[in-house]
This record gives structure tokens, sequence and C-alpha cells, in this order.
């Protein structure tokens, strides 16, 4: 899946630049503007098909996320981010000077004619601007200070920005005006992006709710600060869900039901029951807890690869912290039963070990290993001799791990020390 993903979009690249270049000769290159406009056009069409492709990869695709994972998709439209705004911002830059320098007139009088008498290009620098605010919420400064909600509601502005941005392109772009193959295959292209976000993030959801009917049945408190909701829905046997996925939940309460957020499942579903386990950090995971049972839900899911699919070896240690061992405890409900388990579980204090006599009860049925780490950091260590110390074969393990992000680096990192090869690895991180 991810080779022929990335084959697809090499191919694609290729094909856009040769559309870009197409046109370009040495009299258009000697004329006034003429490498500021060819440098427009080149930039222009490979950030747009860029940021195309980006869209796609958080398009919830339910293929490419049980087959990727989410994580993993994440962190390829964050390393892939800068490029389509800087490669666009270079094209607006280039496009004022190049025309500009052919109409000899100043860049500030170029954009006053762009607005006043070029059609769509108002529309298309509003849809910049968009860009523009969206990759500066993304940058991981703003980040650390934007609240989630936030950061959500700029992004959305994002499919605005493409909208406008499209009519600019066939009505003004060169190389699609002069070669209507090139146009159709673009407005295809752009077609197709719209129908698998719409089908991604807005049928397929919306005919999944209509059938499970989901409402929360009940809250309870597992841990201090640690909240589990249980679910009650429909058809709930129906769901193609693997324990260690999770699900984007909306709860259609005042102040909730605008935005959605990633909760793993705490528990494979028991018919018509689904449960979800939250630790109260943010505005919203602290109005969870005050919710009255009856409450609608909307669930888009489930996604993830946090799951038994990925197993490279019949031996595995699942590893969790804090409300990280959510996927942990599903995933171990989950796990064929020929393989063998250890279960890591660390916590600060004892009654922060969320689950826990659950997940010793599912170890204990099937004869695995359990282990709780519960301390300090700086006094209970959880390093390469430490888990070398409770799993003595862990160099010939599948390794999961899920917690904070500091935590979860940590410990890949000590299992590449103990021997544990990168194929080996499995995380699922809901960071934004």
């Amino acid at each position: 899946m991810v080779r022929g993903l990335v084959a697809v979009a090499l191919v694609g690249l290729v094909a856009v630049i040769a559309l870009a270049l197409s046109g370009e000769n040495a009299a258009s290159l000697a004329a006034p503007g003429g490498w500021f406009l060819a440098v427009a056009r080149l930039c222009g069409l490979i950030g747009s098909y860029l940021l195309v492709f980006q869209v796609v990869l958080m398009a919830r695709v339910p293929a490419l996320e049980r087959a990727v994972g989410q994580d993993r998709l994440s962190r390829w439209h964050r390393r892939l981010g800068p490029w389509p705004v800087s490669l666009i911002s270079l094209h607006v830059v280039s496009v004022v000077f190049g025309y500009a320098a052919m109409d000899h007139t100043s860049p500030l009088h170029q954009v006053m004619a762009f607005v006043l008498h070029y059609p769509d290009i108002l529309a298309s620098m509003v849809g910049f601007a968009l860009l523009v605010m969206a990759a500066v919420s993304s940058h991981h400064l703003a980040r650390q200070r934007l609240r989630y909600e936030t950061w959500w509601a700029v992004h959305v502005y994002v499919y605005l920005a493409l909208v406008l941005a499209f009519f600019h392109q066939i009505r003004v772009g060169i190389p699609l005006i002069t070669h209507a193959l090139a146009r159709d295959a673009w407005i295809g292209l752009w077609a197709l992006l719209a129908v698998t976000v719409i089908a991604g993030r807005v049928v397929l959801p919306a005919w999944r709710n209509a059938r499970h009917q989901l409402r929360l049945a009940e809250v309870s408190e597992v841990a201090p600060g640690v909240t589990s909701l249980t679910l009650r829905g429909r058809h709930l046997e129906d769901l193609a869900v693997a324990g260690g996925q999770f699900f984007q939940w909306r709860f259609l309460a005042p102040g909730l039901w605008w935005h959605s957020h990633p909760y793993s499942l705490s528990a494979l579903p028991q018919p018509p029951y689904l449960r979800v386990t939250v630790k109260t950090l943010g505005d919203q995971s602290q109005a969870l807890t005050h919710l009255r049972p009856g409450t609608r839900v909307l669930a888009e899911g489930p996604y993830g690869a946090f799951t038994h699919h990925h197993l490279v070896t019949r031996r595995a240690v699942l590893v969790g912290a804090g409300v990280g061992v959510t996927p942990v405890r599903a995933l171990l409900e989950d796990l064929p039963r020929d393989v063998t388990v250890t279960v890591i579980q660390r916590a600060s204090r004892e009654e922060e070990l969320v689950h826990g006599e659950e997940i010793a009860a599912l170890v204990g049925a099937r004869g695995g290993q359990y282990h709780e780490l519960v301390g300090p950091r700086t006094k209970v260590r959880l390093d390469a001799r430490t888990l070398r110390r409770l799993v003595p074969d862990i160099a010939q393990r599948d390794l999961y791990v899920c917690g904070p992000a500091g935590f979860t680096n940590a410990v890949i990192e000590a299992a590449g020390r103990a021997g544990v090869a990168p194929e080996r690895v499995h995380l699922e991180a809901f960071a934004f």
C-alpha cells in the first residue's frame, strides 16, 4: 500500500512538472518577466499538486488508515506541509513581479490590477491567506499555545481555500488553458479529491451513525482525572473494528457538537455497548464528565494500525502509560490466542493504573506476564536494562507502545537499544 501510494504520487508529480515546462521556450523566457512567470507556473502547479496529496493523506480513507495508520499519515502530512505553502508563496511573488515587468509597472500597482481586472484572483488571494493561516497554526510553537478546538477550526478553512484556488487555476492558469487534455485531467484530479473527502468525512460517517444510533449510557471515573464513557447503539456487531483502533468522537451537547476528538476504544465492542476511556486534560474532555446519559454521539472510524494485523512475530510486548493504556487493553483482548504476551503498565501512583485489574485478568487468562511499574520516572525507570529484565526475549518480539509523547519516544529508544527492530515497533499518536 505504501509503495503503491508513493509510486502514484511520483508519477503524478512528474506529469505536473512536464505540463508546467511544456509551454516554455527561449522566446518566452527572454520576454519581460519571462523567468518570473516560468517560475510562477512551475511552483503553482507543483504546490497545488502537493496540496492535493497532502489533503488525501488526512481524508480518512478507511483502507489507507488501516494499512498505514493515522500516526504515520499525520507525520507525512506534517513533513510535506511546508512544501506546498512555500511553493505557492513563491508562485504568488513570482507572478506579481513577472506581470509587473511585462506591463512595465510596479508590483503594488500590479496587485491592484489583479484584484480589479482578473477573474477569480481576489478569491484566490483569500484562499492563499487561509492556507498561510493554517500553515502558521501548524508550526510547533503555535501548536503548543493553541487549543485543539482553535487549531481544528482553522484547518477546516483549508477546504474553502482549495475551492477558491481551484477556479483561479482553471480560468487563468496558462498551462491548463492551452492544454485541453491537461485541463480535463486537472479537473478530474480535483473532482476525485472532492469525492474522496466528502465520502470519507461526510457520507460514510453519516451512514454509519444513522445505522448505529450511538447514545451515552454511563459516565464513570476509573482513576483520578480519568473517565470511562459507555455508549449504547444498534447493530454494533457489524462494526469492523480491531482492538487498538480509535474513533473520532463528536458529542452532540452544547459547546461540544461542532468539533471531534480521537479516543481509542478501551475494550472490544460488547453489543449493544462500546467503551472509551478519557483523561480530563482540555475543555472538551473535562466537559465529557458532566454529560447526561442519553446524549447523542457521532463517531467516525474505526481508524488506526495499532492492531494485531501488523504483527511480525507471534510474541508481543505491550507497553502503556496513563490513559494511553486504553488501546493496549483493547488490543490485548483481540490478540490471537497463539501470541505470547507481556504487558507493562506504567504509572506515577498506584491509583493511576487505568483498568489495571482488567488488564491483569486478561493477561492471566492467556498465560502471559503482567508488570506494573509504579513510581516517579527518576526512581522507576523503563530503560533498556529494565526492558531486558522484564522481557528477556524482547529483541525477538513486536513492541506496541502508547502513552504521552515523551514516554513513547523514550520507550522506543530503549527498545532499540534492547535490540527491537524498527519494523516491529507499533504506535499510534493523536497529537495535533
